[in-house]
């Protein structure tokens, strides 16, 4: 059984926490294919590790693509929170 909000809290959306999830999970994505890279190119790493081919071109393009999405979302976030914050108290 959860307890209700207090009275001068917003309830968390559902799309508030969908938002939040996927800017996470684009960042530890990031952060992974990263390390992934590191390895691979290290001394000790794959020898032979063709990054032209395979999957490797993908891996490099979510390092570079992943984080401006994941910022891009917590901003939206932000600014959604924002609004109906706004609407709230203009309410009052």
């Amino acid at each position: 059984m959860s307890t209700p909000p207090p009275a001068g809290d917003l309830p968390v959306r559902r799309i508030d926490r969908i938002l939040a999830f996927m800017s996470l999970g684009l960042l530890v994505l990031s952060v992974v294919c990263f390390f992934s890279i590191i390895i691979a190119s290290g001394p000790g790493g794959l020898e032979q590790a063709d990054f032209a081919s395979g999957i490797w071109p993908v891996v490099s393009l979510i390092v570079y693509v992943a984080p401006p999405v994941a910022f891009a979302l917590l901003l939206a976030l932000l600014i959604m929170t924002f609004v109906r914050r706004g609407r709230a108290n203009k309410g009052r």
